[in-house]
């Protein structure tokens, strides 16, 4: 067969970029095709091939994917259409093994990375660019409609990765990223309503053939599904393979999971949750406990306030979204909530933190929450996080 009949490859700029606990692939949107540009089936099908999927073998080897939920991931950056902004911030979550973009929720660890990308690639206006100290990056999160501030430190007027500041889940020390989540809550008028779409602080979640199970439904940050791990057998203190090798158990969580989000409103058949995979999440909370984290660090019970254990994608994180952390403090700071119990019930507002104990080992998130005519609000949630390149150049994909 003549090779002519075969397209020859065509290369995007792009940049490989650590956030967080994630990884992924970074973009400028005018760096795109030109049909990529626009939301649907070509940027869609751009950025599977990007990735490496769908990939029957679970293993994205063509592509720049990593095979798990925190490595099948793609940033679309912009100057901000929005007032009082600086950068738009778009995050697809990439299915492994199916043809499919998910553009329901954000991605929290990866707005580390948002900030520093932006500097570097000419999106923030040189003038708000200090030579030396602190960079205030203003995101506009394009996927919820929301507003997160990323402080990035800058040394000799360009973005400083190196430092000291070590990230469990995460090898190396990097330099720290205070990120900020405005108003993370669902707006009244949102997708999922307010911050309780329930409008219950915990409910009785009926899953048929499965059981019934109290559950704290919030939408902060991401929405999100608590169940106190002992309700379904878990003692909090479980890694990856403890889950992830038993298929039932992941089954049950899906199933829940499917319930959950139309109870909270976010579909309207238990079918449409597999093409929303990204959101909700679910996770399992439990009181304090010492446990050896995967990386054989031991955490000691009196580190944390609690345990949480969250699922992405479908399989259990190996430490903590971004987005789930947002939700585990701001339910944290809201009196009657399963994670505020779990953590000892107290009223922990005014930014008082949280310490929570997962796979990796330990994240510390605070939340501003107060009760304003009758319903709960939060102002912002706030964590450290840290992110790096890792590649830029161009990434190359068969022009078909």
């Amino acid at each position: 067969m003549s090779n002519h009949l075969f397209p020859p490859q065509i290369k995007v700029a792009a940049t490989y970029m650590r956030g967080g606990t994630s990884k992924g692939v970074f973009f400028r949107l005018l760096d795109l095709p030109a049909a990529a540009q626009v939301a649907g089936p070509a940027r869609n099908a751009l950025l599977l091939r990007v990735i490496g999927s769908p990939d029957a073998y679970g293993k994205q080897i063509d592509g720049m994917g990593g095979a798990t939920s925190s490595t099948s991931k793609t940033v679309i950056l912009s100057k901000s259409t929005q007032a009082d902004h600086d950068v738009d911030y778009l995050f697809g979550q990439v299915a492994i093994d199916k043809p499919f973009v998910d553009w329901s929720g954000n991605c929290g660890n990866l707005t580390a990375a948002v900030g520093a990308f932006a500097i570097s690639n000419g999106l923030i206006d040189g003038d708000r660019i200090p030579q030396n100290g602190v960079c205030t990056v203003r995101i506009w999160q394009a996927n919820i409609s929301k507003t997160i501030i990323a402080h990035v430190p800058i040394t000799n007027g360009e973005v400083q990765e190196t430092g000291d500041f070590e990230l469990d889940g995460v090898t190396f020390p990097a330099a720290e990223v205070q990120i900020e989540f405005m108003n993370p809550a669902a707006d009244e008028d949102g997708d999922g309503g307010s911050m309780f779409p329930t409008g219950n602080l915990v409910d009785v979640l009926d899953v048929p053939g499965i059981g019934s199970f109290n559950a704290t439904m919030i939408n902060a940050g991401i929405p999100t599904i608590f169940i106190n791990a002992e309700d379904l057998g878990y003692t909090g203190t479980e890694l990856q393979d403890d889950i992830n090798s038993d298929n039932a158990a992941l089954a049950k969580f899906e199933t829940i999971r499917a319930y959950g989000a139309v109870r909270m409103g976010l579909i309207s058949h238990i079918d449409e949750a597999a093409s929303r995979q990204h959101t909700p999440k679910i996770a399992i909370v439990a009181k304090p406990k010492t446990y050896v984290s995967s990386s054989g660090k031991t955490v000691n019970a009196d580190e944390i306030d609690l345990l949480v254990r969250a699922l992405s994608m479908g399989k259990l994180h190996h430490a903590m979204m971004g987005t789930a952390a947002v939700a585990i403090g701001t339910a944290a700071a809201i009196p009657g909530t399963l994670v505020n119990l779990a953590a000892g019930g107290d009223t922990k507002d005014k930014i008082d933190a949280v310490r929570f104990g997962h796979p990796s080992g330990t994240l510390r998130v605070g939340a501003e929450a107060s009760m304003v005519n009758g319903e709960w609000t939060v102002v912002k949630a706030i964590m450290s996080r840290s992110a790096r390149v890792l590649m830029e150049g161009f990434v190359r994909v068969p022009a078909a």
